[in-house]
């Protein structure tokens, strides 16, 4: 085995559409859709004498994998950012890249769902841990409840996305304080929350089953934009008690939401937000739509405006 000094890992970001059961009758809970797209996270990770990283959360991550297999130590360092606390993973595919680099350094037999359970990350909704490994369109089949936080749910659905088929992504900047202050009682909020009524659930994994997966095996765009807008503004309404009473989190998100639906049939919040995004057919409709966001969020508090293709495949290491 070649004795590595040094690896690279750059892994995409993901983007929630939500989770179709809130309900848990059936003996699992929650149930995710979302996306990995093509924007990446990059990091760099050696072997030290102990833990060394300027990031904290990084620090975090390798400290927790060091302590649990008694490694000597890891300097990693992060190259390329992707937003923080704002919906699209940037914990979770921190913790897993920094978990998969150390394996391949120390030569540890790890499977991905191995590693994100030492880092404490998808054990509640592995989206996440599917985009790193897989890519492409998720859906994942809840955890069983009864193993809550002991295992990672299953992907049970995965496609990739049409290569014209472009994210375009909105990140205000007004709402992200309130967000994050939201996180630091996310726990809790899970632990407690109260559940969907059935039938609400029954509705929600219908439009799964019959709406949106059926759509993207035929590369219907409209179709598709369809399920996933109306997936994504019922379940907001669920959500509505941690949003001011309203289907998205902030004035700035409900307007940018009106803003994406007279370009495109897809609109959508990702997991608290205050991210959301649409897609659209080209480069084009893409161009246009950047331009509208970014100058409505000028005028709302500012904040980035960007698009992407999906990211097909998932993480990829280089060893050095």
């Amino acid at each position: 085995m070649q004795n590595l000094n040094k690896v690279t890992v750059s892994a995409p970001a993901h983007l929630h559409t939500g989770n179709f059961d809130v309900t848990g009758d059936l003996g699992r809970f929650f149930g995710t859709v979302g996306f990995a797209i093509d924007r990446q996270l990059k990091i760099e990770v050696a072997k030290a004498d102990g833990v060394k990283a300027e990031d904290a959360s990084a620090n975090l991550f390798a400290n927790r994998f060091v302590d649990t297999f008694q490694l000597a130590g890891a300097e990693v360092k992060v190259t390329q950012r992707i937003p923080e606390f704002v919906g699209v993973g940037y914990h979770t595919t921190l913790a897993l890249s920094i978990g998969t680099a150390l394996a391949r350094l120390y030569n540890l037999d790890l499977t991905t769902e191995q590693i994100a359970l030492t880092m404490k990350r998808g054990a509640v909704t592995s989206l996440g841990v599917h985009a790193f490994k897989v890519g492409g369109f998720i859906v994942e089949g809840g955890y069983r409840i009864d193993q809550r936080e002991k295992m990672i749910p299953p992907i049970v659905f995965q496609r990739p996305v049409p290569d014209n088929w472009l994210f375009v992504v909105a990140i205000p900047q007004a709402p992200i304080q309130k967000i994050v202050e939201m996180r630091t009682d996310e726990d809790n909020i899970l632990r407690n929350l109260k559940l969907l009524p059935k039938e609400n659930s029954d509705e929600l994994a219908r439009i799964v089953l019959v709406k949106i997966m059926p759509a993207i095996i035929e590369e219907d765009l409209q179709a598709f934009g369809e399920g996933l807008t109306a997936f994504n503004s019922k379940l907001g309404k669920f959500w509505n008690e941690f949003q001011c009473g309203r289907t998205y989190c902030h004035p700035v998100v409900e307007e940018g939401i009106k803003l994406v639906l007279r370009r495109s049939s897809c609109a959508c919040q990702t997991s608290w937000g205050p991210t959301f995004y649409g897609i659209v057919d080209g480069k084009n409709q893409a161009e246009t739509l950047v331009k509208e966001l970014r100058a409505f969020l000028d005028e709302n508090g500012g904040g980035e405006v960007f698009y992407t293709k999906a990211a097909n495949s998932g993480a990829t290491l280089k060893e050095l």
